[in-house]
């Protein structure tokens, strides 16, 4: 079987050079899927595989905007839909400095599983730009956003795409492509999620990714007749995902002693409790407070609240000691050194709340170890799961209550987490990879091959 991936990776990695993100993630997928289309013929006639691996479409523009200062500025503008199989493409939109089509291309696939298993009409898509908002203006991120729209508009719409946020897009970009698309296509439409209350928001949606990460940690850990109660957890970033986060897990029972951002890692022994993670997201979310020159925020928290400390040369909470670590950051930042310091640590669980945070190698050590590893494609799902809520909404003309959307995430990332189970489980261990890679990909081939060779 090793040679068939080694084969079909080959192939992948000639057509697709220079993307090593969208290999990786390819790669993991592939590994675990294999034996599925070796055992079904209908898979491999109809080279579902190979399809699913091919964006549908990929569209690459230019985005030309006014600085303050009257100067022009040139950035790039992508949206890569990868498949529409199950539903419209769905997937947030990335503004960062990092962003390539090859990043996009790894997300796009990632979100395609992701879409998936949580069991709704939604088809998995990725987009962004290489423009960074930090240090920009309100004025000259709207003046992008309205350039960028200015051509994804064409691209998107209720019925065919469903942009959200992603890393760099929060409500305030989200607004400002909403106004310019809503000018250009002459009509009110739930075409992005992740809207303002005022405008066909949903209640929730802004804790939900981090609430679903830790929900379905609460199920792995039932699963072993465990909770939260008394375990410390260790959190790396400190942006939306990280903090909701930190704030479900304190609600669970769990301690939360370590986050991270651009100043470093900050550790708080005493735990982060509810009355300093409400001063943190105060501090993080009002973008009128001070910053480093790196753009962080942590070294205010050492001021506010003394036994903590900030220890700058550490940019991931990996080596402070913890019986869960939960990476909500960005893809590859907890590697095979960071997986070593965890296993002798202690750690008893890993549970991915971005998008690949974890390196291939460190996986390996993890289910080598048979801890506890959650996939981002699993765990990171209730924010996209809440984006489908606030399509459905948009679409009933209603509005459901917090406690309405938070249960029907719970719901959700109870339905992945049985989903993983059914699929991963070996004798006593879950192989939370496989299984959420074998669900997801069943669903979405079922879908093709009923849909023919398109």
């Amino acid at each position: 079987m090793s040679k068939a991936v080694d084969a079909f990776m080959a192939e992948v990695v000639a057509k697709n050079p220079s993307e090593p993100q969208f290999h990786q993630a390819v790669r993991e997928v592939v590994e675990s899927v294999m034996p599925v289309v070796d055992a079904n013929p209908a898979y491999r006639q109809a080279k579902i595989l190979e399809r699913m691996v091919e964006p549908e479409r990929v569209i690459i523009f230019r985005v030309p905007w006014v600085d303050d200062k009257g100067q022009v500025q040139v950035n790039r503008g992508y949206r890569v839909q990868m498949n529409g199989a199950i539903g419209p493409y769905k997937g947030g939109i990335r503004f960062h400095s990092t962003v390539t089509l090859g990043v996009l291309k790894f997300l796009g696939f990632e979100q395609t599983f992701k879409n998936a298993l949580s069991g709704l009409p939604m088809g998995g898509g990725k987009g962004g730009s290489d423009f960074d908002s930090r240090g920009k203006s309100d004025n000259e991120v709207m003046r992008f956003c309205q350039s960028f729209m200015t051509e994804l508009f064409r691209h998107i719409g209720p019925n065919t795409d469903v942009p959200a946020g992603d890393l760099g897009v929060g409500g305030r970009e989200i607004g400002y492509m909403f106004g310019m698309y809503k000018k250009l296509a002459n009509e009110f439409t739930g075409v992005l999620t992740g809207k303002g209350l005022d405008y066909g928001g949903s209640l929730m949606r802004t804790q939900a990714t981090g609430y679903g990460v830790a929900y379905f940690a609460e199920e792995m850990l039932k699963l072993k007749g465990d909770s939260f109660k008394g375990k410390t957890c260790v959190v790396g970033g400190a942006g939306n995902v990280a903090l909701h986060t930190v704030e479900k897990i304190t609600e669970l029972g769990g301690k939360c002693v370590a986050i991270s951002d651009y100043d470093g890692t900050l550790v708080d022994p005493d735990g982060i409790n509810s009355e300093k993670l409400a001063w943190v997201k105060d501090l993080v979310f009002k973008r009128n407070k001070p910053a480093s020159a790196k753009g962080g925020y942590l070294h205010h928290y050492v001021e506010q609240f003394p036994g903590s400390k900030l220890h700058g040369d550490q940019a991931m909470p990996w080596f402070v000691k913890c019986d869960l670590a939960l990476p909500c950051a960005a893809e590859n930042t907890l590697h095979g050194e960071d997986a070593k310091t965890l296993l002798a640590n202690g750690c008893k669980g890993v549970i991915e709340g971005a998008n690949m945070p974890c390196t291939p190698e460190a996986i390996e050590q993890f289910i080598n170890a048979k801890i506890l590893f959650a996939p981002g494609k699993a765990a990171n799902a209730g924010g996209v799961s809440t984006s489908c809520l606030e399509m459905a909404q948009n679409a009933m003309h209603l509005v459901w209550s917090s406690e309405e959307v938070d249960a029907k995430l719970h719901g959700i990332m109870k339905a992945i987490h049985q989903s993983c189970v059914q699929y991963g489980k070996d004798g006593d261990y879950v192989n939370y990879v496989n299984g959420a890679n074998v669900a997801g990909f069943i669903k979405v081939a079922n879908a093709m091959l009923a849909q023919g060779v398109v």
